[in-house]
């Protein structure tokens, strides 16, 4: 028996991290607060540390998604696999080409690119999507704010958001 509704529950967890952070920065302040000196460096630092949480968890819950979308993402030793019921593919993270946000499909599709093989469509509410939150943070220049930026907005067009080399003359824009 649960007290909260589905949904309810389902945007808790989304914000889990938040939750966490601000529980561990509320009892760091309670131990500034409250008992004495002794335990007000403690204190300051799970402040810290609950700040940083917050933080992470704000770009955690802006990436996640229902997760009730076609197909299963796998995230494993450096590559993404993605099981979907009509494609699927594995791209490894460090032979990557390209990162662009495919808005013309409903959902909206992340497509990895990699030389030699096909590009692999992955809906951004697939289960398990939220594991390319990590693998996305770890190509390298990747601006992670510009791209929970590109994935809250609902234009129609489609966005480049990391490319390793750039194939494009040096004066042409990105979009």
């Amino acid at each position: 028996m649960s007290f909260l509704r589905p949904e309810a529950k389902a945007e808790l967890w989304r914000w889990r991290e938040v939750l966490g952070g601000a529980a561990v920065a509320l009892f760091g302040l309670w131990l500034v607060m409250g008992p004495g000196l002794l335990l007000a460096v403690p204190g300051y630092a799970l402040i810290a540390a609950g700040i940083a949480f917050v933080w992470l968890g704000v770009q955690r819950g802006r990436f996640r998604k229902s997760g009730l979308g076609a197909g299963a993402v796998q995230v494993d030793e450096g590559q993404i696999a993605y099981f979907g019921p009509l494609t699927g593919g594995v791209v490894a993270l460090r032979e990557m080409e390209r990162l662009s946000l495919e808005r013309g499909a409903y959902p909206a599709h992340w497509k990895l690119e990699q030389p030699g093989q096909n590009a692999v469509m992955i809906p951004v509410d697939a289960a398990g999507s939220d594991a390319l939150f990590d693998a996305f943070a770890a190509l390298p220049g990747l601006k992670t704010e510009r791209m929970l930026a590109e994935l809250a907005d609902d234009k129609t067009l489609s966005v480049v958001i990391w490319e390793r080399q750039s194939m494009r003359p040096a004066r042409a824009l990105l979009h």
